[in-house]
C-alpha cells in the first residue's frame, strides 16, 4: 500500500546485528559472534540504487516486523479466531485479492534499506512499532475479507460499498467526515470500499480499543459495531479460503531499487509548483546574503518536525499532510538553490506563515488529491 499525496514494487544474505553467545568447549567462557553485514550494506546511495531487488537476497528473521507478526497472530487468536494470515517480502505493503496474506515491502528487511527509504520518499512507512502494528492490522482486515469472504454479505455492501467498485487513480478525503474511522493517514478509510473495511477492522482489532468511546455519535459506529458482530460469528470457525500463494515475492522483482523509487515518485501530483515557487522566492532569496547563510533546504530540513508541529496544532490538520507540504518546500528550495536568512527566528515565524497558508489551501481548495 503507497499512498503519496500532494493535491493526495536484490547476493549474500542479509545478516542483522545480532549477537550469539557461543560457549567454548574447553574453558566454557562465552563470546560474541557478529553476523557479517551484506556487501551492498556497505555501499552508498547511488550504487545502492543500481542493486536489483531480487538480488538482496532478504529475510525478515530477527527483525521488527517479524516481532510484530508475531505480535499480530497473539491479537487474532486472542480474539478467538482462526485465519493465521502469511507473510513475504515484496515491494510495498499489500494484501492480495483472494490470498490471505500479507506482503511486507523489501526495506523492513534490513536497517540499511530503511535508511534508503528515507533517502528517497523522506519516511519510512511502517518504521516504527506503531505504525508497524497499524498497518498489519490493516492488511489482516484484507486477509479476513478475502479469507471469509466477507464483501459477499448484503450488510457489508450496505455499509461499506461494493467490493467490486475500480480503485480510483486518487481520491480527495473529506478531513471532517464522520462517516469513516481514522486509522491510516490521510483518511484512508475513504479511499475505497474495501479499504474502508480493512480499516474499521484494524480499529476493531487494537488491543484495549476504546472504539465505542471515541466513534460514539460517528456514522462509522455502525462499521465498528458491524465488524464485531462479524468476528463474534466467526469465531472458532475455519477460513474458507486457506491459499498460502506469494504475490511478486521480491525474489523474482528484477527492478533496480532505483528503478522502483522512479515508479513511486511518479505518482506524486506536482502541478501546485509554480504557485510555490513564487512564493518561495519572496521567502528564501536565491544569492546567499552572507557567508553564513545556509541553502533554504537544509533550513527547512532542520526545523521540519517543529514547523510540522506547529502547523498542525493551529490548523488541526494532521502531522502527516502538513508534512508532505514541507517535503515539498524542501524539494524546490533544493532544485532553485534558494537560500536562508542569517536569522532564524524571523525565517521561521515567516515559513510558518507560508506553511500554513499552503497547508490549507492544498487540503481546502481543490488540489488535495490522494494517488492510490
Amino acid at each position: 500500500m503507497f499512498v503519496p499525496i500532494n493535491g493526495l514494487l536484490m547476493a549474500n544474505r542479509s545478516k542483522h546485528s545480532v549477537k550469539k553467545k557461543v560457549r567454548s568447549s574447553s574453558s566454557k567462557a562465552k563470546r560474541t559472534v557478529k553476523k557479517v553485514q551484506p556487501g551492498w550494506a556497505r555501499l552508498p546511495n547511488e550504487e545502492l540504487l543500481e542493486c536489483r531487488l531480487c538480488d538482496l537476497d532478504l529475510s525478515l528473521e530477527g527483525t521488527q516486523v517479524e516481532r510484530c507478526l508475531d505480535r499480530l497472530h497473539r491479537e487474532i487468536k486472542n480474539c478467538g479466531l482462526r485465519l493465521k494470515p502469511h507473510y513475504w517480502i515484496s515491494d510495498d505493503w499489500f494484501s492480495p485479492d483472494g490470498i490471505p496474506g500479507i506482503a511486507v515491502p523489501f526495506y523492513m528487511a534490513h536497517p540499511r534499506l530503511r535508511r534508503l527509504e528515507r533517502n528517497q520518499m523522506m519516511e519510512v512507512e511502517g518504521g516504527t512499532q506503531t505504525s508497524c502494528m497499524q498497518i498489519l492490522r490493516h492488511e489482516a482486515g484484507h486477509a479476513f475479507d478475502t479469507a471469509y469472504r466477507l464483501h459477499r454479505r448484503k450488510k457489508y455492501r450496505e455499509l461499506f460499498g461494493k467490493y467490486s467498485t475500480p480503485y480510483p487513480e486518487t481520491y480527495k478525503p473529506d478531513p471532517n467526515s464522520k462517516s469513516y474511522v481514522n486509522h491510516l493517514k490521510p483518511w484512508y478509510a475513504q479511499s475505497h470500499p474495501s479499504e474502508d473495511f480493512a480499516e474499521t477492522f484494524a480499529v476493531w482489532l487494537k488491543p484495549r480499543s476504546m472504539w465505542r468511546r471515541d466513534y460514539a455519535g460517528w456514522k462509522a459506529i455502525r462499521k465498528l459495531e458491524y465488524v464485531d458482530e462479524l468476528m463474534s460469528e466467526l469465531k472458532s470457525r475455519p477460513p474458507k479460503f486457506k491459499s498460502r500463494a506469494k504475490v511478486d515475492p521480491v525474489n523474482r522483482l528484477k527492478q533496480t531499487l532505483r528503478e522502483h523509487y522512479a515508479e513511486r515518485l511518479a505518482c506524486y501530483d506536482l502541478s501546485w509548483h509554480e504557485a510555490l515557487d513564487s512564493e518561495l522566492k519572496k521567502l528564501f532569496p536565491q544569492i546567499a546574503k552572507s557567508r553564513r547563510s545556509e541553502p533554504a533546504s537544509n533550513f527547512l530540513q532542520k526545523n521540519r518536525k517543529e514547523l510540522t508541529r506547529l502547523v498542525a496544532q493551529w490548523t488541526g490538520e494532521c502531522h502527516y499532510n502538513v508534512d508532505q507540504v514541507v517535503r515539498e518546500m524542501i524539494a524546490r528550495c533544493c532544485e532553485q538553490k534558494l537560500f536562508a536568512s542569517v536569522s532564524r527566528a524571523k525565517t521561521l515565524q515567516n515559513t510558518v506563515a507560508m506553511l500554513t497558508a499552503h497547508t490549507m489551501r492544498n487540503l481546502h481548495g481543490g488540489n488535495h488529491r490522494v494517488a492510490l
